[in-house]
């Protein structure tokens, strides 16, 4: 049970083929900048033009590679006023979520092993995974929630300590900034009053803490010391609790 899972991935070539179609549309600077202007707010593609300084027709063009991928949506709305009345135009506007989610994409990618034969798409994703960094200021390691109803959710570590538990009904505000509360079916995690753990920056390194709890923390499968820091690695999978209603997640080093 302690030996150190490993991230892998599928050498499905489907997969991988979607995969490399993924990073491509990404591999654009320019679409990174046009997901930091709509990021906040819908817009159309001739504000977007002016804002990224390119032709309509070129933003057009990475406009619709965006929304083939899944990370921008398009609705319709209505353009600013002109001498002929305000017209409907199309707007488009990150899918909820998707920056966060594109982080944790590109992070999760980062952190597995690429089959044989494969070797260009690690080569492809760290110059994203920069690029990305920079129009985002994502410049933090992340939690992501890999099992349960809450799954795909991604947790920045924007502070150097966080706790991490179970949201308390009696006292839904016990929860700090930057703390990482789940939802209650998560029902094997200790209330956030009482953090089940905590995880810290020390230095250069980052740490967890199981804070005493009745069922456990978990790195890579092996049951951590309690109130012992034990210290994380890129890719290591964090388990609070084992089996139903537990919460899994992948912390992954995105510096």
């Amino acid at each position: 049970m302690s030996d150190k899972q490993t991230v892998s991935i599928s050498t499905d070539p489907a997969f991988l083929k979607e995969l490399s179609e993924y990073l491509e549309v990404l591999s654009n600077p320019v679409r990174l900048k046009i997901l930091k202007v709509i990021e906040k707010e819908p817009r159309e593609i001739s504000e977007i033009a002016s804002r990224i300084d390119t032709s309509y027709a070129n933003t057009k063009k990475h406009i619709d590679q965006l929304v083939v991928i899944g990370l921008v949506k398009k609705e319709a709305g209505f353009g600013r006023e002109t001498v002929k009345g305000i017209h409907p135009v199309w707007k488009f506007s990150l899918v909820d979520g998707g920056l966060e989610t594109l982080i944790r994409n590109i992070g999760v990618f980062s952190s597995i092993n690429i089959p044989m034969g494969y070797g260009d798409l690690h080569s492809r994703i760290g110059p994203i995974k920069k690029a990305l960094l920079e129009e985002s200021g994502g410049q933090c390691p992340a939690l992501h929630l890999v099992e349960g109803g809450a799954a795909g959710r991604t947790f920045l570590l924007k502070k150097d300590r966080a706790s991490i538990g179970r949201i308390d009904p009696d006292f839904p505000a016990a929860a700090k900034e930057g703390d990482i509360a789940l939802p209650v079916e998560y029902a094997a995690v200790t209330r956030i009053t009482k953090p089940h753990a905590i995880i810290f920056r020390s230095g250069e390194e980052w740490f967890i803490e199981d804070r005493g709890s009745s069922s456990g923390t978990y790195i890579n499968a092996g049951l951590i010391t309690p109130m012992t820091k034990t210290v994380l690695k890129n890719g290591d999978v964090i388990d609070l609790a084992i089996g139903e209603s537990s919460a899994r997640f992948l912390f992954v080093v995105n510096e």
